[in-house]
């Protein structure tokens, strides 16, 4: 007789931490950059998100060497200055999957808070140490500090430890410490290349970071200029599903289908409304949650349906967003490469399935780039720099795909591309974080804002060389100029008189002739800006030495 199968409900907390490779936590080397990474983005949204220039310290340090068998053990410690965590949410914000701030459609790093929970999970796993928070909000006179741990059965906070103290300066932020197994020697250099991708995105971030070797990596603060705060959207009816449909039905308070529509959904007006609920059939004075009682699932399916393929609703709109600027992307690519040319762009907001996104792209050529067979790309999604997994990005498709020779860029290149996604909800491959899908209206707007770019480099490079042909030719004039004013000047007075009066009459001519040159040619303007001839004819001249 065959055993049967046994069955049981698993918490969402067992399930990342039987699955923690979904997370990116499927190693010591990928555990301490996802670490690392993690954190660092929920300082940034508790400051930025919120209008606070960020300062960030992040440590590493080894507690523990490893052993033939065993990694090494690391505590990884991250501080911010952002608006803290209420004493009465640290424990269910830090120890409960799926509980957070984030439920919002609202543009952010991290998505559901999964992020910080499966790396204390993982944390939990590998060394069985609680995580130690410390936090305090701008109004709250004390700081607190929790120890915990996640019962993985339940997904519930476990308290082994907690206090205050009376705060004796105006300190607020979050300190976070957690203690794992990690390869810090593999994943040194990764972790090293996310920070000052996430300093040269946040220029107007102070960022500290100090490895296990003591070494400082200070990104200073160069403005003051921040991008706007992300604000929280209702949702797109292009976007709704029917399990979305569903919730939404059972929050609203709203008495009728056409309260519905105008309350709880974006750009919908009374007049839309009513015409959107005609053409599918629904009374606008129907209660909505007739849509969720038994035996109406075909009458949701419809109201779902028609929601996603309705053609006159408005396009979702982007002031709801919060990208980079210009103006931020050219400071942080000037100081991280300084580069001889720099230019971003900021595309106007579109939309794929109800959700709005922007794209930015910035491009650095020449200076202290190190030409490369292909561009350095530089890829971001909601601020969030992105390591892994380039191949697989919708960025890298449409970048190596361009044939840089038609934009003047030989190869090796001297060439950096930044792309940047901006979206309520970023069409990332997995829950890892690490690579964007191939979005038809996506992969359009990458390609368009860096090929709208290319062509100003093209331009540039172009002026460049006439500007190096016309400068040869400038030189090769000018060196003879002093030979051609002595002969001129020997010829044009009697021999008596060569003396004194020559060498006058040598530098007269010398002048007519510095003047004549530098006339007969036009240097073009680079970036508004134009050398004068007459500087460099004088600067050959001053070089050139004559035989007795």
């Amino acid at each position: 007789m065959k055993a049967q199968e046994k069955y049981r409900e698993m918490s969402i907390a067992e399930f990342f931490a039987k699955n923690k490779e979904l997370a990116g936590f499927s190693n010591p080397t990928r555990a301490i950059y996802q670490t690392v990474r993690e954190l660092v983005e929920n300082s940034l949204d508790a400051t930025d998100s919120h209008n606070v220039l960020p300062e960030v310290k992040i440590s590493i340090k080894e507690v523990e060497a490893a052993t033939d068998d065993k990694p090494a053990k690391y505590e990884v410690a991250v501080e911010d200055n952002g608006i803290g965590v209420p004493p009465n949410e640290i424990a269910n914000a830090f120890g409960k999957v799926l509980y957070s701030s984030k439920y919002v459609i609202r543009q952010t790093r991290g998505m559901y808070g999964l992020g910080v929970k499966a790396a204390i999970l993982y944390s939990q796993m590998t060394t069985g140490q609680p995580v130690f928070i410390v936090s305090s909000t701008d109004s709250s006179d004390n700081i607190y500090y929790k120890k915990l741990l996640i019962d993985i059965k339940k997904n519930e906070p476990v308290i082994i430890e907690e206090g205050q103290l009376l705060k004796r300066s105006n300190w607020h932020g979050t300190k976070v410490y957690l203690t794992l197994e990690g390869d810090w020697i593999r994943a040194k250099q990764k972790i090293i290349e996310y920070i000052k991708r996430t300093a040269l995105i946040a220029p107007y971030a102070e960022i500290v970071f100090e490895t296990p070797e003591n070494e400082i990596y200070y990104f200073p603060r160069v403005t003051k200029k921040m991008p706007k705060p992300p604000s929280e959207a209702k949702p797109h009816p292009h976007g709704i599903d029917i399990e979305q449909l569903k919730a939404m039905v059972s929050f609203t308070k709203t008495k009728t289908m056409l309260e519905f529509m105008v309350e709880e959904f974006q750009s919908i007006g009374e007049i839309t409304a009513r015409k959107f609920l005609e053409s599918i059939g629904i009374d606008p004075n129907m209660n909505p949650k007739m849509l969720i009682e038994k035996g109406n699932s075909k009458l949701l399916q419809v109201v779902a349906t028609g929601l996603r393929t309705y053609k006159n609703f408005r396009p979702p709109r982007s002031d709801y967003l919060s990208p980079i600027g210009e103006e931020l992307i050219e400071v942080g690519l000037k100081r991280l490469f300084n580069a001889e040319w720099v230019k971003a762009i900021t595309r106007q907001a579109r939309a794929y399935e109800g959700h709005p996104f922007i794209v930015e792209a910035g491009i650095a050529y020449g200076g202290n780039i190190i030409p490369t067979e292909e561009p350095v790309l530089l890829r971001y999604a909601n601020k969030i720099p992105l390591l892994y997994e380039e191949r697989e990005d919708v960025s890298y498709k449409v970048v190596s795909s361009i044939n840089w020779k038609l934009y003047n860029i030989e190869e090796p290149m001297p060439l950096v591309v930044l792309v940047h996604v901006a979206s309520t909800k970023v069409p990332y491959k997995g829950v890892g974080k690490e690579s964007l899908s191939e979005v038809q209206e996506l992969e359009s707007e990458i390609k368009n804002a860096v090929q709208e770019i290319a062509r100003s480099l093209r331009l540039y490079i172009s002026k460049k060389n006439s500007e190096r042909t016309l400068r040869e030719k400038i030189v090769t004039i000018s060196k003879y100029i002093p030979e051609i004013a002595r002969s001129l000047s020997i010829l044009s007075i009697p021999p008596d008189k060569w003396g004194t009066d020559g060498k006058n009459n040598n530098e007269k001519i010398i002048e007519k002739l510095v003047k004549i040159v530098s006339k007969s040619i036009e240097l073009p303007k680079i970036d508004g800006k134009e050398e004068d001839p007459e500087k460099i004819v004088r600067s050959v001249i001053a070089n050139v030495k004559l035989e007795q």
